[in-house]
């Protein structure tokens, strides 16, 4: 795969900046388009637009800008990140791609009808759902679907291309929040599906993010295309719960000396996410990154197993159960269990919006490359980013440092 923009890749994988010589200018900071011409709008396309994720994002943008509810869980809203050259609320549009042909409305109050979404929500930002509704484009690819790899990619490009000119957009993010794929066949001659979008997204000049454990622009298929496109991205697979944990007890663990003998365990949950993850394949690659953050925190990976069970009547809420067997000082053996009970698509919704807003900042700066300073809301981040939750934030202030600084 080629793409005509000049390769600016370094080998230290960190974001870079063009010098003031070679740096283009965006339309946001041409004075012919900034804000006295008009008020610059960003885009975000989430592939998966109409599961719980994409339509708890698009519901919870439509409430927070009529300030029907406070922005809770949204870290771009707190004061260490104004000033930074986010991208407003209020200058948001949606679309996406999905299989799925379920409207918004009607996927919104299936989620208020669960809890997932507070009743009367639905009713309240019905025009923001259906507007976001209406630029929502076929997916694929689906069973039977011809098209080669490069006319699927050709296709989800162009998509992306008319939205962002039919909108008037300055740029627009692309956030992969689909179902978890099977790791791919490394003998495979197909890409995945999460990497035809990733490969349409930087072919149409697209930041791209990856909240799943997908390969996505990973695969090596688009390693060459990625280091040349000139575009920030960040990810793999959004650390919204037992992760999390996970990354703020392995560093006290470690840090006082305390040695895991054991780590084990269970995640219950149901939805499109515990479908998807009865598969065992998929439930292989989502796993991976929950060991990650041990491994590389603990500097081995502990004994114990973890599960993911389907449980259909759970649908969208989840209940994560950790059991970690420590030795103490002279050998005194002890335990820690934890139980983290939660609804996964307000949990990773919010993280959504921070990301698509986040990134959006470095594109306007002109940053590109792998964005690790974005580790803190990842299970598997970009290399170079710490594993403790703690040591990502302080990457992230730093982040948001260097944004507004630029800004």
């Amino acid at each position: 795969m080629t793409t005509d923009h000049h390769d600016r890749s370094s080998s230290s994988g960190a974001p870079r900046r063009p010098t003031a010589s070679t740096r283009p200018t965006s339309p946001d900071r041409d004075p012919a388009h900034g804000p006295a011409a008009r008020e610059p709008r960003t885009g975000i396309w989430l592939i998966g637009a109409r599961g719980s994720v994409a339509t708890t994002a698009v519901a919870g943008w439509a409430a927070i800008t009529a300030g029907l509810h406070p922005p809770t869980g949204m870290v771009t809203e707190t004061a260490p990140f104004a000033g930074c050259g986010l991208p407003p609320l209020a200058a948001l549009v949606f679309g996406g791609h999905d299989t799925a042909d379920c409207p918004l409305p009607k996927r919104a109050e299936a989620l208020a009808a669960t809890g997932v979404l507070p009743h009367g929500l639905p009713a309240a930002v019905h025009a923001e759902l259906t507007a976001a509704d209406a630029a929502i484009r076929p997916g694929g690819p689906h069973p039977g679907d011809r098209r080669t790899d490069g006319e699927l990619i050709d296709a989800f490009a162009a998509d992306l291309t008319a939205f962002t000119t039919d909108h008037g957009l300055t740029r627009t993010v692309v956030v992969n929040v689909a179902s978890t794929e099977p790791v791919p066949d490394p003998a495979g001659d197909r890409l995945p599906p999460s990497s035809l979008y990733a490969a349409a997204a930087l072919r149409a000049g697209c930041p791209y993010v990856d909240f799943t454990p997908s390969a996505g622009a990973r695969h090596p298929a688009l390693t060459d295309l990625a280091a040349r496109c000139g575009l920030p991205y960040a990810g793999r697979d959004g650390k919204t719960g037992q992760t999390l944990l996970r990354s703020v007890l392995a560093p006290m663990f470690h840090q006082r000396a305390l040695a895991v003998r054991a780590w084990s365990g269970t995640n219950l949950l149901g939805g499109g996410d515990g479908a998807s993850l009865a598969d065992p394949a998929a439930a292989a690659a989502k796993n991976a990154g929950k060991a990650r953050v041990l491994a590389d925190t603990l500097g081995e990976l502990p004994d114990g197993e973890l599960h993911i069970d389907n449980v259909p009547a759970l649908g969208d809420w989840k209940t994560a159960w950790d059991h970690v067997a420590f030795e103490g000082f002279l050998g005194s053996r002890m335990v820690l269990q934890t139980i983290w009970q939660g609804c996964d698509s307000a949990l990773a919704a919010p993280l959504v919006l921070d990301l698509a807003r986040l990134v959006a900042a470095a594109h306007a700066a002109g940053l590109f490359g792998p964005l690790p300073e974005l580790g803190f809301f990842f299970k598997d981040p970009d290399p170079g980013a710490s594993s403790s939750l703690a040591d990502q934030w302080q990457e992230l202030l730093a982040f948001a440092d260097r944004l507004r600084e630029e800004a």
